[in-house]
């Protein structure tokens, strides 16, 4: 398929995200995930995107889907590695085309890495919902899963872009997957995040141009996935409440551990 058509492939589904984590509501009574832990931290400035202060998860739904993707990552990365050796005896289309995309990025520095990155991933990949794909409300897929099929929905662009931001040479401190909350629209979207001369730029599927956070609108971050684990955003009224307060990280850790579980609702 020539790039013409996949640029009209991604503009004709730019808003698509077909994300919904914890399912409709008629059905998470009977898939509910177990109580969220959330590990009390000291409430401190952040260097995560967005500035907020972060609480790691240590179970949970999100947490779990996670985990899922770096299994099936250690998978394809000894795969990448084999064909990055022997491109002509590699079986993978799908290999290849990831291959080439870190390569132009490795040819260029700074913003236009990162540029490159997010441009081709978006043309690479057609949006399309879990549920038209996998016939499942939410299937969290790796990067070369991914180009196989040609087509999937936020957070895989997201981690797509993560992991070929990571083999372009960026180091992991410099990488996230964030998950944002629209305050307008009521839906979550899921970006890729790179941190560039101490400021965090997000990468979307929805657009080409990348926008720094401190620019960012109408979009609450809700959850940021890292090296390190997968981490919440304390509510930052919640936080300003446990400023006055001698109790100030129970009462931030307790109040996390009771809404953690209430359902993301991923449309676009």
């Amino acid at each position: 398929m020539g790039l013409s058509v996949y640029a009209r492939a991604w503009r004709a589904g730019m808003v698509a995200c077909g994300l919904a984590w914890f399912g409709p509501a008629g059905l998470r009574a009977e898939t509910a995930d177990p109580p969220v832990m959330v590990a009390p931290v000291e409430v401190q400035p952040s260097a995560e995107p967005f500035g907020l202060a972060t609480f790691f998860l240590t179970s949970g739904g999100l947490l779990d889907r996670w985990l899922g993707v770096q299994r099936r990552l250690d998978d394809e990365m000894v795969q990448l590695a084999l064909c990055e050796g022997d491109r002509d005896g590699c079986a993978s289309q799908a290999a290849l085309k990831f291959l080439d995309i870190v390569d132009a990025a490795r040819q260029r520095d700074g913003r236009a890495r990162l540029g490159e990155i997010n441009r081709a991933i978006n043309l690479a990949i057609r949006p399309i919902s879990d549920v038209a794909q996998h016939g499942l409300i939410d299937v969290w897929t790796s990067p070369l899963a991914t180009l196989a099929r040609g087509g999937g929905d936020c957070e895989d662009y997201a981690i797509a872009k993560f992991v070929a931001l990571r083999r372009a040479g960026l180091a992991p401190d410099d990488l996230r997957i964030v998950v944002l909350h629209d305050t307008i629209s009521g839906e979550d979207h899921a970006v890729a995040a790179a941190r560039l001369d101490g400021r965090w730029l997000m990468l979307d599927n929805r657009r080409m141009a990348m926008v720094a956070d401190a620019d960012v609108r109408n979009l609450r971050p809700r959850f940021v996935i890292g090296q390190h684990g997968v981490m919440r955003y304390a509510d930052s009224s919640l936080l300003a409440e446990a400023s006055n307060r001698t109790s100030a990280v129970s009462l931030v850790t307790s109040s996390l551990a009771a809404s953690a579980n209430q359902p993301l609702e991923f449309v676009n």
